[in-house]
């Protein structure tokens, strides 16, 4: 075929098999497949929170089973740097909650706020916990207005 041809390409023809074809090696990180997974296998809360927070409540977009870094985050949103952590019974082990507060730290140093709601909560009016996290996201960490925040030491 040549080059100038309006046709498409006959199959092993055409741009991708001048550049090696089309089997790529694209392997997905341990995160990325961890949290496809577990999109699929969502608890009762977080599928209730879920439909809440897909629709972009305040016009915010949130993701959801979202990895950063080495962590999952349950809900995330990227424009507010915002994650939203659903906690049921399992967090009050000890060991989880060691892992949770590691988890918080990489998080908070990585900018990302950390808005933890319990399961009992979302299960008992999804809405109001829906409601509940727009409204603190409304709130920034600081106002501009107010002058620079305080340093370390000092009171606020």
């Amino acid at each position: 075929m040549n080059e100038g041809s309006t046709q498409p390409p006959r199959n092993g023809e055409g741009d991708r098999a001048k550049r090696g074809g089309g089997d790529s090696k694209f392997v997905a990180r341990p995160e990325v497949i961890r949290a496809r997974q577990l999109r699929k296998d969502m608890t009762k809360p977080e599928r209730m929170l879920w439909q809440r927070l897909r629709q972009r409540p305040g016009g915010y977009k949130f993701r959801r089973q979202h990895p950063i870094g080495p962590y999952i985050a349950d809900f995330c949103c990227l424009s507010e740097r915002s994650v939203v952590e659903i906690d049921g019974s399992a967090h009050d082990n000890l060991d989880r909650a060691k892992f949770d507060e590691r988890r918080v730290s990489f998080l908070k140093e990585n900018g990302f706020r950390v808005l933890r709601v319990t399961a009992a909560r979302v299960l008992a009016d999804a809405d109001d916990a829906a409601e509940a996290i727009v409204a603190r996201m409304a709130t920034p960490l600081h106002q501009p207005a107010a002058g620079p925040p305080p340093r370390n030491g000092e009171a606020g």
